[in-house]
């Protein structure tokens, strides 16, 4: 009987991603209704008091960029050619063939550059243009190769235009939005839950499709029972906080993010994109461990995660094979914040995290320790990932008293190449992130 009820799970959850891929809004059983508009004069009191009335947090945010995109192509008078630039520069960024890249690099000078060169209106700092023809001439074409514009591109888009933006009726509309998420109030019947697809320590992931926009999302449910008897209140609020510094902006795609987040009378739900490949520990132990160039590819991305949480002041400390989450198209993203911790105000000084990968500066008691400890947990994850084993466990030990001293000496020949893996990490793997 159990086995039928599994399979019957399985089935359904199934269907359930069979049909969040095709047109899922239309097959949604609920509709988003915004409230009227004339929330608009509280909201924008709101957002100013929280200093969320400037360009960069604005466009930083998913509908926001949209609104202000709509604006600038629907509403303004004058052609605003930077977005249009922007765009195409970040499309650039994605591309992985260089050679698709390099045809799509030029014509990109051509269009916004040169062509500008050429009619005197390129208003553009000139050492810009001499680090995108330098490195044409040479036919290199970096990630980065149009970096230099973007913040150029900000200043103009911040300026006056930004302040008609906030004028005009499109921000009337983002006060409709931020005014639904503020006061939006979830409950499980927005929700079909399906099949478990995690355990965790306070709880299950269930895999879970949302009704009004049939969208398939992983639902983490906390038992607060649990919570309770392990005394894990603490644990569970930070992962919280955590989640919601990092599922800001448009530029995360490497950390599993929350959407939305609630509770009911036993349970606390966190909304998380959804991930269907396995973690890189069941890989490892099912195929082996990786080749270099497999682990380039998924080291750069790694990289790019723990980046985008440096940029927040959050010092990840779990970092290890079975908390990095590959999604079904191969790529990985960072998951389970709930040792995160933000040092923006007051650097960490608790010995946290998975024996093995805790830097030496966690687990020296009373020392206070930053970012750079996600660096040492990373060169370890790659040593596991390329050799098959943790470069402090000789002789397969699991004594965690071992492992730690062993950390603290950096003590044994396993450790023979491990400082070159670490110390060159981070130089030698980030421009593989061209190719992520």
């Amino acid at each position: 009987m159990a086995d039928l009820e599994a399979v019957l799970a399985d089935v359904s959850y199934l269907m359930a991603m069979e049909k969040s891929k095709s047109t899922p809004a239309a097959r949604a059983s609920k509709k988003i209704i915004l409230p009227d508009p004339s929330v608009r004069s509280v909201m924008h009191k709101h957002l100013e008091k929280m200093g969320e009335v400037n360009f960069d947090k604005i466009f930083s945010q998913k509908i926001g960029y949209l609104l202000y995109k709509d604006f600038v192509e629907n509403v303004c008078e004058d052609p605003v050619p930077q977005l249009k630039f922007y765009e195409e520069i970040k499309a650039y960024e994605k591309i992985e063939n260089k050679e698709e890249r390099r045809k799509v690099a030029r014509d990109i000078y051509d269009n916004f550059i040169m062509k500008e060169l050429l009619s005197n209106s390129h208003a553009y700092n000139e050492e810009s243009v001499a680090y995108v023809q330098k490195h044409l001439t040479k036919n290199e074409v970096p990630t980065d190769l149009f970096e230099p514009y973007i913040e150029e591109i900000f200043a103009h888009l911040r300026g006056d235009l930004f302040n008609r933006y906030v004028e005009s009726d499109k921000y009337t509309r983002f006060c409709q939005w931020k005014n639904l998420e503020l006061n939006i109030q979830l409950t499980m019947n927005d929700f079909s839950v399906h099949r478990i697809i995690g355990r965790g320590g306070f709880g299950e992931v269930y895999g879970c499709r949302k009704a009004d926009t049939g969208k398939m999302y992983a639902m983490k449910c906390l038992d607060k029972k649990r919570i309770k008897m392990k005394q894990g209140e603490t644990l569970a609020l930070n992962e919280r906080i955590m989640l919601s510094l990092v599922s800001t902006g448009i530029d995360c795609p490497f950390i599993v993010c929350m959407t939305y987040a609630f509770h009911t009378p036993d349970k606390l739900c966190f909304i998380l994109d959804l991930m269907n490949g396995g973690d890189l520990h069941y890989h490892l132990s099912q195929h082996g461990v990786f080749n270099e160039q497999e682990m380039r590819f998924y080291a750069a991305e790694v990289i790019l995660g723990l980046e985008h949480m440096h940029r927040r002041y959050i010092v990840y400390r779990d970092l290890k094979p079975a908390n990095i989450l590959l999604d079904e198209h191969g790529h990985v993203r960072i998951s389970d914040l709930g040792l995160a911790c933000d040092f923006s105000k007051k650097k960490p000084h608790a010995s946290v995290g998975t024996h093995g990968y805790m830097a030496p500066e966690v687990l020296s008691k009373g020392t206070a320790y930053d970012s750079s400890a996600d660096w040492f947990s990373f060169g370890c994850m790659l040593y596991k990932l390329l050799k098959g084993h943790s470069p402090f466990r000789q002789h397969k030990t699991r004594d965690k008293h071992e492992i730690d001293r062993m950390t603290l000496t950096m003590d044994g020949s396993s450790l023979a190449c491990y400082p070159s893996l670490f110390c060159g990490t981070y130089f030698t793997l980030a421009p593989a992130s061209s190719t992520a």
